[in-house]
């Protein structure tokens, strides 16, 4: 079993899972790093008609209930568009930690349907909803879930183990992501010789190697400074700029705030779903480097 097993990113199976079930997503030359297996997102289609965008998240009357009864969720209906970036807001005991684990297909729910990046959940089986899992969605922890005494580059490549890429080829894309989050004098430091800004931007560049239709950001700024976690979401909004869709999983409002869209949920429920256009990224320079 993969030593990130405990991410999500590749859990349920110590071999190489069946990617039948999950198209590849390895971007067309000309089109967006992240525009997966769906139309491309930005493609104007030469009539002057509206781009075309694809629906990564669509979740339907999504319930989810634990014995006791205890109703986590309760009818939750959420549609997220390919090149979004969101924040998912609410306090302790809210419900969205359950609905990460929903949309990052960790966890099934009771009743209701979801959809990631076209694949029917309910459809697949554990070993297929692992291959999703594993080509479409990369996550980012509060925790960072480096392992100790391995270097950044090697970090970040695990992202990449069942790829079926040579480890060469792994290890080359990993020093391209660290280049890409501002990490590439890095590549060698193990995870006890950085900041812990740095080691969030190692923990995203393994999220985001593989090029996932979707990045799911669980309080990525809660371990660290205020410089330092302001540095990090500068650095999601710069890879939304480049066609990442990202939900920002948070209990704080400031930052949900200063993202385009807003999704609050309360006792299992999303009780509002607005737009921030007044929304402007701080420019960060150097922070938590």
């Amino acid at each position: 079993m993969s030593r990130h097993a405990d991410t999500g990113r590749h859990a349920d199976t110590g071999t190489a899972p069946d990617t039948s079930a999950a198209p590849s997503t390895s971007a067309a030359p000309g089109t967006s790093a992240y525009a997966g297996t769906g139309t491309d997102a930005h493609a104007g289609t030469g009539t002057g008609t509206a781009p075309r965008t694809r629906t990564v998240v669509a979740l339907n009357g999504v319930t989810k209930e634990y014995p006791g009864p205890v109703a986590a969720l309760r009818g939750v209906d959420l549609t997220v568009e390919e090149g979004e970036l969101l924040g998912i807001v609410g306090p302790s005991g809210s419900g969205k930690s359950t609905l990460l684990h929903i949309i990052g297909t960790l966890d099934r729910p009771t009743a209701g349907s979801v959809h990631i990046a076209g694949h029917d959940v309910a459809a697949l089986s554990d070993r297929r909803l692992s291959a999703l899992r594993a080509q479409h969605v990369g996550f980012v922890f509060q925790a960072f879930h480096l392992v100790p005494g391995v270097s950044a580059r090697d970090n970040v490549a695990e992202g990449l183990l069942y790829s079926g890429l040579s480890r060469s080829v792994r290890r080359r894309k990993a020093a391209e992501a660290l280049e890409r989050v501002g990490l590439a004098d890095r590549v060698d430091h193990k995870p006890h010789q950085l900041s812990g800004g740095q080691k969030q931007r190692v923990a995203i560049a393994r999220a985001v190697v593989g090029e996932p239709a979707l990045l799911l950001a669980d309080e990525p700024t809660g371990a660290l400074d205020s410089a330092s976690g302001e540095a990090v979401m500068q650095l999601l909004r710069d890879l939304n700029r480049e066609g990442a869709t990202i939900a920002v999983i948070t209990h704080d409002t400031e930052i949900a705030r200063k993202l385009p869209r807003e999704v609050r949920i309360r006792d299992g429920q999303v009780v509002a779903d607005v737009r921030n256009p007044s929304s402007v990224p701080s420019m960060v320079t150097g922070a938590g480097r």
